[in-house]
């Protein structure tokens, strides 16, 4: 299941949480009814945060840099979410949600002082 030691490059910590958030969605997503959905929505938004990462650091221009920072913080509180509804309807063991529901929560935190970096301040 997910990695207990962070690596402290944030390409490869949002590379792994998207590699986490995929395993954990696989188990996930063997229950019936409505539960299915909530793992397609979180792998969604899980790799997303991965693959916006990538297309930041290539940006053409600060603008754009900005722009995709802003999309990985989306899909970073996303896939808060859908961790947090896992958690709360008890659809899986919290041992096994918990390590993925923090690691969200960590990222939300550092794109959201990134971007707000990158947006400087407020006139």
């Amino acid at each position: 299941m997910p990695t207990t030691t962070k690596p402290l490059d944030l390409g490869e910590r949002t590379f792994q949480f998207a590699c986490n958030a995929v395993q954990f969605c696989r188990e996930l997503s063997a229950e019936p009814g409505v539960v299915r959905q909530i793992p397609w929505q979180l792998a969604d938004a899980g790799t997303s945060i991965a693959a916006n990462y990538e297309e930041a650091k290539s940006a053409y221009s600060r603008r754009e840099f900005v722009f995709k920072n802003c999309i990985v913080l989306k899909e970073a509180r996303e896939s808060r979410l859908w961790l947090r509804i896992i958690l709360t309807c008890e659809l899986a063991v919290d041992e096994e949600v918990r390590p993925l529901f923090d690691e969200a929560n960590e990222l939300v935190g550092i794109f959201t002082t990134g971007v707000r970096t990158l947006r400087g301040p407020k006139t």
